[in-house]
């Protein structure tokens, strides 16, 4: 069963509560999503290392329930 915008977000948020999370569905399946993430935890860390902190907010769900993601990570200016 595809994951909804909210349920990314809170999976985010709960991993990562200063994040700023910004989600689109890509094309309107519930299965291909955008994000933009800012998050004071990601400074210092390679785009790699960011990514990985968002794949591990997942809890395992890319890949499965969530099928595609393409993200945008960065710390805050």
């Amino acid at each position: 069963m595809p994951m909804n915008a909210n349920e990314i977000e809170t999976l985010i948020k709960t991993a990562l509560p200063d994040a700023q999370v910004e989600i689109r569905d890509l094309a309107g399946d519930g299965d291909h999503y955008a994000a933009n993430v800012v998050s004071e935890a990601f400074r210092g860390k390679s785009r790699v290392q960011q990514h990985q902190l968002v794949y591990e907010a997942l809890q395992g769900n890319m890949g499965g329930a969530l099928h595609a993601l393409a993200l945008q990570t960065k710390a805050p200016d």
